[in-house]
């Protein structure tokens, strides 16, 4: 494991895999290595014949460290410094609402930035950007309480099946996820400020990199028309649905559609 230290002083942990330019990817909510054994690090072992895969613990997660209040400039500082002190320009992969955290990456670190995948990034544009903004004062009065645990509570207990969820809530998974609950301010955070106003941020329209935008036919039905409004709001983007992919991707075939991505820019 490496690390370094970002802006305001936090500590970043993180790994890399492979050999060739540098890749960087970007967890979704509640994703660190600790628990994450298939998602990211099967698609680092995709992509590792071809980059050197960067894999790291978002702050709050893992070995990273964390400093309050949080703003989403902060994670874009830490993508910068893991991208600084890795050769200085990266590709970046980002899933979930990590995905709009690179594209947010992407907008503000120009030329270090030589494209990005995205996989699902999850804006409903039929909710209001107001839904939004409360659902994050929710989380980040939570988060002012300290209760972690609450925070995953309410964000899974609404994607998962009760049955499900009260299953996961007592498994022996469950202590390494209540652990990072109070990052889930900063996905809402991230997910709100891309929400700003209705239509997409005119900040992205400064996005010069090539962007590669998936969805997944199987997963939740708002994702497809998420992916084609982040898209709308992109100079460079271009949109693939994947036949029989859900919200957990296969990294094999995600993989493969980055590596012919990226190897024709």
């Amino acid at each position: 494991m490496a690390q370094v230290i970002s802006r305001d002083g936090t500590r970043i942990g993180y790994e890399t895999h492979g050999s060739g330019p540098l890749l960087v990817a970007v967890a979704g909510a509640t994703q660190y290595r600790g628990i994450d054994p298939e998602g990211t690090p099967g698609l680092a072992r995709q992509l590792a014949g071809d980059y050197t895969v960067l894999i790291y613990d978002r702050r709050g997660r893992g070995e990273s460290t964390d400093t309050w209040p949080y703003e989403v400039a902060r994670e874009i500082e830490d993508i910068e410094a893991l991208i600084d002190a890795n050769g200085g320009s990266a590709r970046l992969f980002g899933m979930s609402s990590g995905a709009v955290l690179a594209l947010e990456a992407t907008a503000a670190l120009g030329s270090k930035v030589k494209g990005l995948v995205m996989y699902e990034p999850p804006i409903d544009p039929e909710r209001s950007s107001e839904s939004y903004q409360s659902d994050h004062r929710d989380m980040a009065a939570l988060a002012a309480e300290n209760r972690g645990e609450d925070m995953i509570v309410n964000f899974l207990f609404d994607i998962m099946p009760p049955e499900v969820f009260e299953g996961f809530r007592n498994s022996p998974s469950w202590p390494s996820f209540a652990a990072v609950g109070l990052t889930i301010e900063h996905d809402y955070r991230v997910l709100a400020d891309a929400r700003a106003t209705d239509d997409p941020p005119a900040r992205w329209q400064s996005v010069t990199a090539p962007v590669l935008i998936l969805d997944g036919d199987a997963s939740f039905p708002f994702m497809r028309a998420g992916a084609d409004w982040v898209a709308s709001g992109l100079p460079n983007a271009t949109r693939r649905t994947l036949a029989g992919q859900s919200h957990d991707y296969d990294p094999v075939i995600v993989g493969q559609e980055a590596l012919a991505f990226f190897a024709k820019r």
